[in-house]
């Protein structure tokens, strides 16, 4: 069986090595959050609806500032 998944949009997240593990952890766990609070406030949308880049870059962007991770916004398909 084959499944075919829509070319899509995806956050990369690196967080460098001089930030401590204990502090990366806790900004990726913040960041599955956003994830987890996206599907509850759009019907279990995924991370492949159309818009999910826009409707969480903001709050992304404030936990940058906060946790001092690097990301890119990449075309996958």
């Amino acid at each position: 069986m084959k499944a075919r998944i829509p070319k899509h949009r995806e956050f990369i997240i690196n967080f460098p090595d001089s930030i401590p593990e204990a502090k990366a952890n806790e900004g990726w766990a913040k960041l599955q959050q956003i994830v987890e609070d996206y599907k509850k406030a759009h019907n279990g949308a995924s991370v492949y609806a159309p818009t999910f880049i826009e409707d969480c870059e903001a709050d992304v962007k404030k936990l940058q500032e906060e946790y001092g991770f690097e990301y890119t916004v990449e075309y996958v398909q």
